[in-house]
């Protein structure tokens, strides 16, 4: 029999992974607190911690980055810490939350080892006493659901639902206020309506090459809307592709490295437009209704944006859902397939949609390929 979870005043949720793993599991979260629990508590990663004071939904975040996680963690110290953190936090029940293609087991380890009771998780294999609420794996091979809707269903097995199925990202006026600072010193006087984008993400094989994107941006300049640059100099390449481009984009406002969390979602906040790859940022604009242009690697199928306005692009190809981090063939032809024209195409779509005008016959599809 399954336990009763509206006895679980308090909830353990564990999302390991990177910040837009977190955004995704917001409305199961949301889930589990209209369902019965007063308190959530978060375990997760150093950077889906600094979500902590974002999703409301969550009353405490613990920042654990674990072994079988990649990470820059060294040692076994954190590992045992954790245990001890979690006894201390007396949670009833925990959920974790994973991709298809994680294991769910090592952390219903950690869970047991801290005394937690009660455990929610999907496992392909036989978990016995580590998981108390255990959902058989399907995926892929029974068909692959998008993230949200994977840790919506799994909270729905004790019975955990709401209406409410948006991401969860909540401005402060602290960071509006801040960033106004921050843009009136680069000549911003304008509130928004702003073409916001981003041309980074963590892993290598999922980000746009620096220049197309730098073109993609061209396309845009006689839109009449201010481009703000949010981030992307991780890859080395778009120093030299933004020193091209600001010839031809005078007034174009790279931010990248000075703005917070809180700040960024101030400046998508008031956008028009997101322009990014699939990454962190891309959740955060959905999280905040604003439409996406998603240069959308295909290392993975199911995190596409989640419930806003959305062009996702890329290009068919035989190694797609390689789940890498560093493209194996070394040609990223899922990306690099795609050219600017169609990602400018698609930028003009979504904003003709928000102002109400039909700008195509694929204006009011939600996502497409661009396939060459």
């Amino acid at each position: 029999m399954a336990w009763d979870w509206r006895e679980c005043s308090h909830v353990l949720c564990v999302r390991l992974d990177n910040m837009g793993d977190v955004l995704m599991c917001s409305p199961a979260f949301r889930a589990l607190k209209q369902s019965g629990a007063r308190r959530l508590s978060l375990l997760t990663s150093e950077s889906g911690g600094r979500l902590a004071p974002y999703v409301p939904e969550v009353d405490t975040v613990l920042a654990y980055d674990a072994a079988w996680i990649k990470n820059g963690a060294r040692g076994s110290e954190q590992d045992v810490g954790a245990i001890a953190r979690l006894r201390a936090l007396r949670p009833d029940a925990a959920v974790i939350f994973t991709a298809y293609s994680q294991s769910a087991l090592p952390a219903a380890l950690l869970c047991h080892l801290a005394g937690v009771p009660r455990v929610l998780a999907h496992s392909r294999e036989n978990p016995y006493r580590l998981i108390t609420e255990w959902v058989r794996e399907t995926e892929p091979q029974a068909g692959i659901r998008h993230e949200v809707r994977r840790q919506l269903d799994l909270v729905a097995s004790v019975g955990a639902r709401c209406e409410d199925l948006r991401l969860s990202f909540r401005v402060r006026e602290a960071d509006r206020i801040s960033l106004r600072r921050k843009l009136h010193h680069e000549g911003v006087t304008e509130r928004g309506g702003w073409i916001c984008a981003h041309a980074g993400a963590t892993a290598p094989s999922r980000r746009y090459p620096a220049r197309m994107m730098m073109q993609a941006l061209i396309g845009l300049r006689g839109d009449g809307r201010r481009i703000l640059l949010l981030g992307g100099h991780e890859d080395p390449a778009l120093a030299g592709a933004l020193a091209d481009a600001r010839r031809l984009l005078p007034g174009l406002i790279d931010l990248s490295d000075r703005l917070t969390l809180g700040e960024l979602g101030a400046a998508l906040e008031a956008a028009a437009l997101m322009i990014c790859n699939n990454s962190g940022p891309a959740h955060v604009a959905a999280a905040l209704g604003v439409p996406v242009v998603d240069l959308y690697a295909l290392t993975n199928p199911q995190h596409t944006p989640w419930q806003t306005p959305a062009r996702v692009l890329n290009r068919d190809v035989p190694c797609k859902y390689c789940y890498r981090s560093v493209c194996p063939e070394g040609h990223q032809a899922c990306l690099a397939g795609v050219d600017p024209g169609c990602v400018a195409e698609a930028a003009h779509e979504l904003l003709a949609q928000a102002r109400g005008v039909q700008a195509g016959p694929r204006a009011a599809k939600e996502e497409f390929p661009c396939l060459l």
